[in-house]
């Protein structure tokens, strides 16, 4: 199945940045790039999911090592940044959408539990970002990236957080 979007690994985790054309998916990649992490596929992302039921994220081979930018154009990632700011693929770990933000829509301000949502029979892991022109997502995804890591191992900040609290609220 393609799918519009950004696939990148941060720090081994895959993230698909998904959300409308012109939303900033592609700068953000591009930061993270500089950054040192690796784009896997910018614009269309043909993902597959794996026997051991993982979901796998590809390029597709025209525009493989390739990321538009507005502004600029096409850009070769592997010409700019060297073969480790590049990879071939990589399973999808989270997914993280960016919109404009919505003063009306309520966003996740505590984060115990992390929804997900079905991609070829896989669940996986989903926040919704609001991007601001002037904030730096590539921050935002790479704590986005490194969390979930972290809920992978079982180590959930705000479980942790709302436990300790509660903790301190119980009569002694």
């Amino acid at each position: 199945m393609r799918h519009h979007g950004v696939l990148v690994e941060v720090r081994g985790i895959g993230v698909l940045l998904l959300g409308p054309s012109g939303i900033g998916k592609s700068e953000c990649a591009l930061e993270l790039i500089q950054r040192g992490h690796q784009l896997v596929a910018d614009d269309v992302v043909e993902l597959t999911r794996t026997p051991a039921g993982r979901l796998v994220g590809r390029p597709i081979e025209h525009i493989q090592n390739h990321i538009e930018i507005r502004g600029l154009g096409i850009l070769s990632v592997l010409d700019l940044f060297g073969p480790q700011a590049v990879c071939d693929e990589a399973c999808v770990d989270l997914i993280c959408h960016l919109e404009t933000p919505d003063p009306k829509r309520s966003y996740e301000r505590v984060g115990i539990e992390r929804v997900s949502e079905e991609f070829e029979g896989v669940a996986i892991p989903s926040v919704l970002l609001p991007s601001r022109p002037a904030g730096s997502m590539a921050t935002v995804i790479e704590a986005a990236a490194g969390d979930q890591r972290l809920r992978a191992r079982g180590i959930n900040a705000a479980q942790r957080l709302d436990a300790r609290l509660r903790g301190q609220m119980e009569p002694k």
